[in-house]
């Protein structure tokens, strides 16, 4: 058997649909193991058992390839964000709960994605950076907050910031947790959220450091 289990042989000839799907794959392992610079046209297509003009036919090089792969992993995390936070009847903290353990799900299962999403982008590739991604997730996160902070007579300017606050918090703890993968994705949400939210419940209206400062 071949690699990602095609038989090798002319009567198991891929389409050129398969192919595709084939390098995307290839491409996302390569990418997740060694990063865009490290790695090769030449690497992608040895692993793949195709010849190099086979990757440029299909994807017109690297930079191609490394945006498809990216923009599949934006889609995928997006999606399930976006399904944690659907339900607008939820109480605010339960959406809270289910979007971080959505996050920790999404690393857990496509930890080769996420690792392509942390890492630093070609700066050809504009989109799908992990901090153009965050920032989509915080606006969706804006939203809620501000209709919560609205109902608590908050200043509604404010939801930008918490929710760049909460997201990021969500998400480099994700980045910590893909390495030590302890305690589970459970216990690492409810903790997150615990923290997140008693913070939430006790807001004061206009924030002032009690601290001495100079200047």
């Amino acid at each position: 058997m071949a690699e990602n289990g095609a038989p090798r042989g002319r009567s198991t000839r891929m389409t050129g649909k398969e192919r595709r799907e084939q390098l995307v794959l290839v491409g996302r392992r390569v990418f997740a193991e060694k990063g865009f610079d490290m790695t090769a046209v030449e690497e992608i297509a040895s692993r793949a058992k195709v010849s190099k003009p086979i990757v440029y036919e299909h994807f017109g090089g690297k930079e191609g390839l490394y945006a498809v792969v990216v923009d599949r992993e934006v889609s995928t995390l997006l999606t399930a964000l976006e399904e944690s936070l659907s339900d607008q009847r939820a109480h605010p903290r339960m959406l809270m709960e289910r979007a971080a353990l959505a996050f920790l799900a999404y690393i857990d299962e496509n930890e080769d994605g996420f690792r392509i999403l942390v890492r630093d982008s070609p700066v050809s590739h504009s989109v799908g950076t992990f901090s153009s991604l965050l920032t989509d997730v915080s606006r969706r996160v804006e939203v809620i907050l501000a209709r919560q902070l609205r109902l608590h007579s908050y200043p509604i300017k404010d939801a930008a910031l918490y929710a760049q606050m909460l997201v990021g918090m969500v998400a480099y703890t994700g980045q910590w947790w893909l390495e030590t993968r302890k305690p589970s994705k459970e216990v690492v949400a409810a903790r997150m959220v615990n923290l997140s939210w008693f913070g939430l419940s006790s807001l004061e209206k206009k924030p002032e450091l009690r601290g001495e400062t100079k200047g």
